[in-house]
C-alpha cells in the first residue's frame, strides 16, 4: 500500500473508483514530540472488482424473488423506465394498465413526471443518493432546503413543530408517543400520577402494524392476530352511507352521538389517564368510510374537555388527495397532531401549539423522539421537487375538479344502474 498522497496519475485517479480506502491509526512513541496522539494515515487497497449491473429477465424476476421473500406481489413485472403517467408496463409482455393502486396511494405525480428528468432535479436526486447521513444531527443544505420547502407549503393553522422518520406506522408511533409525553407530564405538573397510557381510537381503523399502532389497527384480523396489544377504548365509527339525504343524516346523527357517548364513557372510565383520540379523517384500508364534520368537531370538544390531543392521521388522506391539501381542511376542524407520509415520500408528523402548553415537551427535549436517520434525503429531495410540481401545475385544485368531475358521473350511474353501482363517495 502507498499513501494516499502519493496516488497522482489520471489513471490511478481512475482507479480510485474501484480501490478501497483503507485507515491506518498508529499511535506515536515516547520519543516523539506529540506523544501519546495518534496518527491518521489514508491509503488505497488494492482495486476491488469491477460489477455490473446484473439484469434479471423478466420471466425469471418472480421465481428469484419466491427464493427467499414470499413473493406474492403482482403477476406482471413493473418496467420502471417505461412505465408512463398514470400507466404501468409489463416489462415482460410491454402490455400497458391503467394504475389504480399506485404503490399504496404513495406516488403522487405517476410514473416518469418530467420534472425528476430534469438535469438539476435528476443531479438533486443522484447527489443526495450517494449517502443517508442521519439527518436529526447531521445537518446539510439539502435538509434545510427541504424543511424550508415542506414547511411553506404544509403547514397550516397552529402548526409549527415538525418530526420527520421512515415509514407512515412510525409516524403514527411517534404521534402517541408526544401524547403520552404530555398527559404524563401535565398529570405530574398537576400533582397526579404519572397517568396518560390510553388511546380512543375507533373501529375499523388503520394506523399501522408496528408496536403501539397494533392496538389501534382492527381491519383484517390477519394483520393483528396473536401480536399482544393493550385493551385502549374503541368507539363505534358513525360512518356515512350515501347518497346522504334526510333520513340518512338522521341515522348517522344516531350513530355519531353513540360514538361520541362511549369516548366520553371512556374519558370518565379512565380519569386522567387518556393521552389521544385518534382518527383518520377518512378512514381508508377499513372501508373508505367518510365522516361528518358535525363529528370530528365533538371529537374535537371531547379532547379539550379531557385535556387529550386530537390526532389525525393522514398518512393516506393527506398531501392533495382529497383536493383540499390535508383532508382536515374540509371539516373546520383542526387536530392537536397531524401524521403524513405515503405521497409525502417521507413520513412524520406535524403538531400545534397546544403541546407547548408544557414547555419541555418531545420538540424541546433532544432524542425523546428520534430514529437514526431522521427520515430519508433521498425521500426528503424527492418530495421537495413533488411539492414544487403541485404548486406549479396546480394539481390540488386540480384533484377538487377532476374528483367533483368523477364523482358526478359515478353518481350518474348509479342512477342509472342501482344494482350494480351504489354508495359512491368521494
Amino acid at each position: 500500500m502507498r499513501p494516499l498522497g502519493d496516488i497522482v496519475t489520471m489513471g490511478e485517479r481512475r482507479q480510485q473508483a474501484r480501490s478501497m480506502l483503507v485507515f491506518s491509526a498508529i499511535r506515536l512513541p515516547l520519543s516523539e514530540p506529540t506523544a501519546g496522539t495518534w496518527r491518521l494515515t489514508a491509503y488505497w487497497s488494492k482495486p476491488m472488482p469491477v460489477t455490473t449491473n446484473r439484469s434479471i429477465p423478466p420471466e425469471l424476476v418472480h421465481s428469484t424473488i419466491q427464493k427467499h421473500l414470499i413473493g406474492d406481489g403482482f403477476p406482471i413485472v413493473m418496467d420502471l423506465r417505461k412505465s408512463h403517467g398514470s400507466w404501468v408496463v409489463d416489462a415482460a409482455t410491454g402490455t400497458e394498465y391503467l394504475d389504480f393502486y399506485s404503490f399504496f396511494a404513495s406516488l403522487p405525480l405517476g410514473f416518469n413526471h418530467p420534472a425528476f428528468h430534469e438535469p438539476r432535479n435528476a443531479r438533486r436526486l443522484l447527489e443526495a443518493s450517494f449517502h443517508k447521513p442521519s439527518n436529526s444531527d447531521a445537518h446539510t443544505q439539502e435538509l434545510a432546503g427541504f424543511v424550508e420547502t415542506f414547511a411553506s407549503h404544509a403547514l397550516r393553522d397552529r402548526f409549527r413543530h415538525l418530526f420527520f422518520i421512515e415509514g407512515g406506522a412510525l409516524a403514527v408511533e411517534n404521534a402517541l408517543k408526544t401524547a403520552f409525553d404530555w398527559k404524563v407530564r401535565k398529570n405530574l405538573k398537576a400533582g397526579r400520577a404519572p397517568l396518560g397510557t390510553q388511546v380512543v381510537h375507533l373501529r375499523q381503523a388503520f394506523h399501522g402494524r408496528s408496536g403501539y399502532t397494533l392496538s389501534l389497527t382492527n381491519t383484517q384480523p390477519a394483520k393483528t392476530d396473536h401480536f399482544p396489544k393493550f385493551a385502549w377504548p374503541r368507539i363505534p365509527n358513525p360512518k356515512l352511507v350515501f347518497p346522504v339525504d334526510e333520513r340518512e343524516t338522521a341515522r348517522v346523527a344516531k350513530e355519531e352521538e353513540a360514538a361520541l357517548s362511549a369516548a366520553r364513557e371512556a374519558f370518565q372510565a379512565h380519569p386522567h389517564d387518556i393521552a389521544a383520540i385518534i382518527i383518520e379523517p377518512i378512514q381508508c384500508e377499513g372501508g373508505d368510510n367518510h365522516f361528518r364534520g358535525e363529528f370530528l368537531r365533538g371529537l374535537r370538544e371531547l379532547a379539550d374537555e379531557g385535556e387529550a390531543l386530537l390526532i389525525f392521521d393522514e398518512v393516506q388522506t393527506g398531501f392533495g388527495m382529497t383536493g383540499r391539501f390535508w383532508a382536515y381542511e374540509h371539516f373546520g376542524v383542526t387536530p392537536d397532531l397531524l401524521c403524513f407520509g405515503k405521497k409525502s415520500q417521507v413520513c412524520g408528523l406535524m403538531a400545534g401549539t397546544r403541546v407547548d402548553e408544557v414547555p419541555d415537551n418531545v420538540f424541546h427535549v433532544s432524542s425523546r423522539i428520534n430514529s437514526t436517520w431522521g427520515g430519508g434525503l433521498v425521500d426528503m429531495v424527492r418530495c421537495e421537487i413533488i411539492l414544487e410540481v403541485m404548486r406549479s401545475e396546480g394539481l390540488v385544485e386540480n384533484a377538487e375538479c377532476v374528483g367533483a368531475q368523477l364523482l358526478r358521473r359515478l353518481r350518474e350511474l348509479e342512477a342509472e344502474s342501482p344494482h350494480f353501482v351504489s354508495n359512491s363517495r368521494g
